[in-house]
């Protein structure tokens, strides 16, 4: 068997309902086999969390058509809290008693994932209009360091990372996991990259897209709504980094990874 190595990033919902699906077996059953890395999401507990503890959050939408977090300082804090504290280490334990030897860190942990703070944001308001604000505590991702990540899978462990980048002033920053997963991938030189999500794949005309290549996903992006152009344009990133094949699949369905690496299911963006 041809040992692979993949990166797999896990949804807010699939993370949010990991223990009663079929990913922790599943990715059981590739682990004998191949080198896995997971990187998480959480956003929906970040907010359902945040509002708890009385503050508002905000979300914003670029003139490309992505909708993120607005996140000032008090949000970050929240945002770490949440993602790299709760999250992380709930999935951790629940790969553990699945069989599966998880070790949680964040971008912070050993500087794997460095980032640029925004200092200023273009965003359309909901008149239309584009407006430059202030960039808050969100991060563009400038360097992965594999060093780390490797001393794990190279000692048999399963890395969960959680989207929290290190800025240039050593601060925590809120980066979009979908993007986060495919600076990972690239920079691992990772074989494949898996974007589990709670929908079947691309859809395009209320079709199903089975395969796309680089190409053919430009001509679609003028058509690709808010919840999925993140995960296209990572999909892409991690392509021109030369990630053979990148894949948006259902997290929630039977065998969630092994069907999306077998064409079974979701959606295939390749080169050619």
């Amino acid at each position: 068997m041809i040992t692979m190595l993949i990166v797999i990033k896990v949804g807010g919902r699939v993370a949010k309902e990991i223990a009663s699906s079929e990913l922790v077996q599943d990715l059981k059953s590739l682990l004998p086999g191949n080198k896995l890395v997971i990187v998480h999401g959480g956003g929906d507990e970040v907010t359902e969390i945040a509002s708890k503890l009385g503050k508002e959050q905000k979300f914003v939408v670029s003139p490309e058509g992505f909708r993120s977090r607005y996140t000032d300082k008090e949000t970050a804090e929240i945002y770490t809290m949440v993602i790299a504290g709760k999250i992380n280490k709930q999935i951790v334990s629940i790969f553990q008693s699945g069989g599966i030897p998880a070790i949680g860190l964040s971008g912070l942990d050993g500087a794997v994932i460095r980032a640029n703070r925004k200092k200023k944001i273009i965003i359309v308001d909901e008149a239309g209009r584009k407006r430059v604000i202030d960039g808050g505590y969100t991060g563009k991702i400038s360097e992965v360091n594999t060093r780390p990540i490797n001393l794990l899978i190279e000692n048999g462990y399963v890395p969960v990372i959680a989207p929290v980048a290190l800025s240039e002033e050593y601060e925590a920053l809120n980066v979009d996991a979908d993007r986060a997963a495919a600076h990972v991938a690239g920079n691992l030189k990772a074989d494949k990259l898996v974007l589990l999500t709670d929908v079947e794949g691309l859809i395009l005309g209320n079709k199903k897209i089975s395969k796309l290549t680089l190409s053919e996903v430009e001509k679609a992006l003028p058509k690709i709504g808010p919840g999925m152009i993140t995960k296209v344009y990572a999909a892409m990133e991690a392509v021109n980094m030369g990630v053979s094949e990148a894949l948006i699949a259902h997290g929630l369905g039977k065998a969630p990874v092994s069907s999306a690496l077998k064409h079974e299911c979701g959606t295939v963006i390749t080169r050619e």
